[in-house]
């Protein structure tokens, strides 16, 4: 908070906690006990809280009247009127109060010149107080405040802020009323203006703010832009909390260079199932002159008896609309121009999964997707019968595609397996027996097989293989500390026989990447349509060093090396060089913390058999305090066009850093070393106060669906401005600095809990 002349703090008082909060006793186990907070202690059925009044002199007319003068007070329960002058009419059980005039109603305080109140039913009235309330901490003043019932109260021209600084608070809430119902957490303007650094920002007829964390329907926190492309862009979300399980909420926003567009978000959950709907539209996007939308659905049903249903549907306008239109804090650096539109039904009892759905894609390019329409696909598994595991997978689908010349027909897969696992204390093997079925029927062959093919043929491929490994333990001491170091070393064998599959059309089929998990899967290729022939060894040797106090894992080095015995023959494409489906290689990586707040990780595979690196990534955090992250990413991966291997050369810098008191910066940086151009950029900053925050970012990206030779880039400010107590949701701007920052920790907003005696008089 910055201080100004004149700013003087309100009074708060937290409550206390833990040891601290428990009652001393003053006279062994049964004597008295000395709280040292109020707490609330409810009154048993059929008993009546009892009246105390207090004053410098009383004057009573028995069962009739009481008049207090001098530092008066009256007290029932949680509820106190104090004043100079008091007079208490016990048959009406009123109370006038005149002078220096404190009511405490349910926790919230309020003062003023006089008073009149009737302390059972808590209905009353007080002439130009001032005010707070306990649920927020929220304060005013008003010409005059009604007390209805014990959860409402109506404030007639008043002034609502959660500030602090009661001389000057950043923001304030000015009506002509507001409805304070504490009873359904809602506060209420009407004919409000809101100020903030006494500027007006925003005046409505009606106005809805919460009076705790809880979810109320209201104004979310409006983002703001201005970018080379949409222009000055402003979005103005607005919040329906329908129910405790479903809600619902409508953005207007505003963009300068293209027009008025609307976004509606619904979201629901029930017992039994679960589902958001997401629509945005722009009825006439002045730059492309067309309409455009994006629908995005999805359902989920648990039927019962194992049975479920679910529904993914996603449909846009054209293939840019989602770099284009998306939110103005979002940060368009990766794209997809698939859109998944599928439904299905799924069983799940025991060794059995069963899954029969309709797929089907959205494309906007000459894409090698297939369409599922249908698929059927039936998952049996059992472990340990007799020492042994077996299933089997059967699958049959019918694929479909709009590109022109491809090949489309339908295909049955039964892939049953066997294995019998042995597993000891230190060490395990496993040999298994795998059997790989798939029989075609096309209706139709393109260009992407052999020519004079047959429409109908199958494909039987057998395969066998050995895992085994190790696991070896001693104790250790490094640099004066203890550790555990582990030495786990891994040995797995596959064969299978070359099978002939060129003629078999890829519906489903990639290459499986080269990495530590692929180095032990029997096939290299990701899908039934190939199944690659292999007479190969995988050997892989991990150490760790544990913590032997904590079990804090402090450091692992993996050192793994594939070898083919017999160069593998089965390629992806007919036109694909064998070089391409070699394993010989070697993957070396290390992970490790080299003391609080500081870890890094490198990982490196270079392929024997074409003697080139492949990948490398090398990176570290570094985290020394709150809200102080460094973060540092190379990644490199060569260019591979029978895998669809873009080349990546990228160097990735992003932190968080405070600069002054509540003031804290933000920063990423991804540059393309081979392009020599920055990818994607952002710089921004974020103020938090005592009741508001404000975060700004400048953001440079790249529009990945527009070419991937020469995509274009984008440039925009952004801004999101919070005021907490009256609306605190983060409406996308935080979002971004977490995705964008690993390790990126917010500002606290929480705050402790809130007693009805917190301003206890």
């Amino acid at each position: 908070m910055l201080w100004t002349s004149g700013c003087v703090p309100l009074a708060g008082h937290a409550q206390l906690s833990g040891a601290s909060a428990i009652a001393e006793s003053l006279d062994g186990v049964w004597g008295l006990r000395l709280a040292p907070q109020l707490s609330e202690q409810p009154v048993r059925a059929g008993d009546k809280p009892a009246t105390a009044a207090i004053a410098d002199s009383v004057t009573t007319t028995t069962d009739t009247d009481v008049s207090l003068k001098g530092h008066a007070q009256l007290r029932r329960y949680a509820s106190i009127v104090k004043g100079d002058t008091l007079h208490y009419d016990v048959g009406s059980d009123k109370v006038d109060a005149y002078g220096h005039v404190q009511l405490v109603d349910n926790g919230n305080v309020f003062a003023g010149p006089d008073a009149h109140f009737y302390v059972e039913a808590n209905e009353g009235y007080i002439s130009v107080p001032k005010y707070r309330f306990h649920l927020t901490g929220g304060w005013g003043s008003a010409q005059r405040v009604d007390v209805v019932d014990n959860e409402r109260t109506v404030v007639h021209r008043g002034t609502y802020s959660t500030c602090q600084c009661e001389s000057a608070p950043a923001w304030y809430l000015k009506a002509s009323e507001f409805d304070i119902d504490n009873g359904n957490d809602e506060g209420v303007a009407y004919n409000g203006v809101l100020f903030f650094q006494g500027v007006p920002l925003l005046a409505s007829r009606w106005l809805s703010f919460p009076l705790s964390g809880a979810p109320r329907s209201g104004i979310l926190p409006p983002t703001f832009s201005i970018g080379s492309t949409n222009g000055v862009d402003v979005a103005l979300p607005y919040y329906f909390n329908l129910a405790p399980n479903y809600d619902l909420t409508l953005t207007p926003r505003i963009m300068s260079n293209r027009g008025a567009m609307l976004t509606a978000d619904y979201r629901y959950l029930r017992p039994n199932d679960s589902g958001t709907i997401s629509v945005a539209w722009l009825p006439h996007d002045a730059l492309t002159k067309t309409d455009r939308y994006s629908i995005a659905l999805k359902q989920n049903w648990n039927l019962g008896s194992g049975f479920g249903a679910y529904v993914n549907y996603n449909r846009v306008s054209d293939s840019t609309v989602v770099t284009d239109l998306a939110s103005g804090v979002a940060f368009p650096t990766g794209s997809t121009t698939l859109y998944q539109q599928e439904a299905g039904l799924t069983y799940s009892n025991g060794p059995w999964s069963v899954l029969a759905r309709e797929q089907r894609w959205q494309a906007f390019s000459s894409d090698s997707t297939y369409n599922r329409e249908p698929q059927v696909n039936v998952h049996y598994a059992r472990y340990n019968v007799g020492g042994f595991d077996f299933g089997a997978e059967a699958d049959a689908t019918r694929f479909t595609i709009s590109t022109a010349d491809m090949t489309q027909g339908s295909r049955f897969v039964f892939n049953p397996y066997v294995a019998y696992p042995i597993e000891r204390p230190g060490w395990f093997i496993t040999p298994k027996l795998a059997w790989h079925f798939a029989a075609y029927d096309l209706t139709s062959i393109g260009t992407d097989v052999p020519s004079g093919e047959p429409k109908s043929f199958s494909v039987n491929v057998p395969t066998f293989s050995l895992d085994s490994g190790m696991r070896f333990e001693r104790s250790v001491r490094l640099f004066g500390q203890s550790y555990i170091q582990t030495l786990e070393p891994r040995l797995f064998y596959v064969y299978t026989p070359y099978r002939n599959q060129s003629y078999a059309p890829l519906f489903d089929t990639a290459t499986a990447d080269f990495g530590l998990a692929e180095l032990f899967m029997p096939n290299s290729f990701v899908g039934n349509d190939r199944v690659s022939d292999a007479n190969r060894a995988t050997a892989a040797l991990t150490t760790r060093f544990i913590d032997a106090a904590s079990g804090d894992e402090r450091a692992r080095f993996v050192l793994a090396q594939q070898y083919d015995f017999t160069a593998p023959h089965v390629t992806l494409g007919t036109s694909d060089s064998l070089a391409t489906v070699a394993r010989t290689g070697v993957i070396v990586g290390a992970s490790y913390k080299l003391g609080p707040g500081f870890s890094a990780e490198q990982a490196v595979e270079y392929s024997q058999a074409n003697h080139y690196l492949t990948h490398a990534e090398a990176g570290f955090g570094w985290a020394p305090g709150v809200r102080q992250v460094l973060n540092v990413a190379y990644r490199y991966t060569r260019a591979n066009s029978t895998l669809d291997y873009q080349p990546v050369n990228q160097f990735i810098v992003s932190g968080q850093w405070p600069l002054m008191r509540n003031v804290v910066s933000v920063a990423r940086v991804n540059y393309d070393m081979r392009a020599h151009r920055l990818i994607a950029g952002l710089l921004g900053l974020q103020y938090d106060a005592d009741c508001w925050s404000l975060g700004l970012a400048f953001e440079k990206y790249t529009n990945a669906t527009s070419s991937t030779t020469s995509p274009s880039t984008g440039a925009r400010v952004m801004m999101q401005l919070q005021l907490k107590g009256f609306s605190q949701v983060d409406n996308g701007l935080l979002n971004q600095f977490r995705a964008n920052v690993p390790g990126y920790t917010p500002v606290a907003t929480g705050s402790d809990p809130v007693s009805r005696f917190s301003d206890y008089p």
